[in-house]
């Protein structure tokens, strides 16, 4: 993830921005969207696919098919424990998105608090 926001006045090199946009087609559908804040949300943080199917409304190989995009994308971890796998959020993923996409004057005021 590139440490400098295009935000801030530099520009952003071709391979970053190549990278991020893989990174915000991941984010850019709504069933995604879910997935993400339904495992964030989840009371251990991590869900597997048939804990998602059902809040989603999506057959298990829809929601399978949007999980391995979110996870191409480095937005989640998989943990594969037997039959089942698990998903977790890399916080450090989202983290760098919403870092890269704040404005350096509006990062550094919610720094300060």
């Amino acid at each position: 993830m590139p440490a400098i926001s295009p935000l801030a006045g530099e520009p952003i090199k071709r391979a970053d921005a190549e990278r991020l946009a893989g990174v915000l087609k991941a984010f850019a559908d709504p069933a995604r969207l879910r997935l993400l804040s339904l495992i964030q949300a989840s009371p251990e943080g991590e869900a597997s696919v048939s804990d998602l199917t059902a809040p989603l409304g999506l057959s298990q190989p829809t929601v399978s098919h949007h999980l391995r995009i979110l996870t191409e994308a480095g937005l989640l971890e998989r943990d594969k424990r037997g039959v089942w796998a698990y998903y977790r959020l890399v916080p450090s993923a989202i983290t760098a998105i919403a870092e890269l996409l704040t404005p350096p004057r509006k990062r550094a005021t919610k720094k300060i608090r």
